[in-house]
């Protein structure tokens, strides 16, 4: 292969990268977001510096089902979204996140700084219950209910479009060739061509196990406020650094 070949490529390996270049389309991707309030001080510890966790110490648990995503194929993610701000600003953090597909694993963490890990999620429709399940290592960390269907969004699905376009942020991480922090940094995005296609909010139920490879019961259930169930087309852009720690926080 030639320098100019090499540099056309889209990601690793070279004889078959993981994945293509984006932007990437998702059709009829489906999200079950489950809200509660948790311990202040295990929320400000999973938080890096310097966003701000929410004042009401609210955690967003969700379950997404892509059935199809451009470059990945059919997939279903779960984790744990934390509202904070930034400078003032409203921005969510993505705090942990577990799917079952090589390829979203790979360019999530490499392009935006994902949290990713290989697990097993799902999302079923069971008789009348949205159901969630996340196994990691063959335990279950989490499994959530919500009633199906129950009751349109506040707002419908123009409301819930303007606030999936809200700044979302991921904590990036990739070491040099000899381990030291090569990259270290916030990296922001925000979602783009949204068309909702459905928006309901019901009551939900959430069970969290401990697990010390999917430590999503480290910020732990005090109050769960409701669910969220929509179903949209979306497109994922590339993301734009927020704040550099090797060069804003030595400055």
């Amino acid at each position: 292969m030639t320098p100019e070949e090499i540099l056309k490529l889209p990601s690793m390996p070279a004889v078959a990268p993981s994945y293509p270049l984006g932007p990437y389309r998702f059709i009829n991707r489906e999200y079950m977001i489950i809200t509660y309030e948790t311990d202040p001080v295990a929320l400000r510890a999973a938080v890096p510096e310097p966003l701000v966790p929410n004042a009401d110490n609210l955690v967003l648990y969700e379950w997404i089902k892509m059935p199809d995503s451009s470059g990945f194929g059919d997939y279903t993610e779960s984790g744990i979204v934390i509202p904070c701000t930034f400078n003032g600003e409203p921005i969510n953090y993505t705090a942990q996140m577990y799917l079952d597909d090589e390829p979203p694993i790979s360019c999530g963490r490499e392009i935006w700084g994902f949290p990713k890990k290989y697990a097993f999620p799902t999302l079923t429709v069971n008789s009348d219950t949205l159901t969630g399940v996340l196994s990691y290592a063959g335990q279950v960390v989490a499994m959530g209910t919500m009633t199906y269907k129950w009751k349109e969004s506040p707002g419908g699905a123009e409301a819930m479009a303007k606030g999936m376009t809200k700044t979302s942020c991921n904590l990036k991480i990739i070491p040099d060739v000899d381990g030291s922090p090569k990259i270290c940094q916030l990296v922001a995005y925000n979602l783009e061509n949204i068309t909702v296609k459905g928006t309901w909010v019901g009551n939900a139920r959430l069970e969290l196990t401990p697990h010390v490879n999917a430590p999503v019961a480290d910020l732990p259930i005090l109050r769960i406020t409701g669910g969220k169930h929509y179903i949209a087309d979306l497109s994922l852009p590339h993301g734009r650094v927020l704040f550099d720690y090797i060069k804003d926080a030595a400055g």
